[in-house]
């Protein structure tokens, strides 16, 4: 898989509500985030602030009341692409070797995603 934790990606497709946020002039962005977590049997990764889903909490000794929080729920990883970290905008993954190591690096502007 080519996303990892930590990186920020942009939601690409999916739902209106995780894909575009509007602005007070109007103006449509898509929406980032960064990767939570990541799970790579079900091709999954967990991206804060996207795909919030209303859970109904029981009452329990460290929650008194209960009650309907809201919390973020996996993303299929053809969903969203990573943000290239020079131009600001969605890209497509690449890898090369550097002094014999694996390491990707963004298609659009060539910049290295790894640290």
């Amino acid at each position: 898989m080519y996303i990892k934790a930590g990186d920020i990606v942009t939601v690409i497709t999916g739902k209106q509500v995780d894909k575009e946020v509007t602005d007070k002039k109007g103006k449509t962005t898509r929406k980032t985030g960064r990767v939570l977590k990541v799970y790579p049997k079900t091709d999954r990764v967990l991206v804060e602030g996207i795909n919030m889903v209303k859970k109904h909490q029981r009452p329990t000794q460290a929650n008194d009341k209960g009650g309907i929080i809201e919390k973020e729920a996996p993303i299929h990883v053809s969903n969203v692409a990573i943000v290239d970290p020079k131009l600001g905008v969605p890209t497509r993954v690449g890898y090369r070797e550097v002094d014999g190591k694996k390491v990707r690096f963004a298609k659009k502007s060539g910049e290295s995603l790894d640290k």
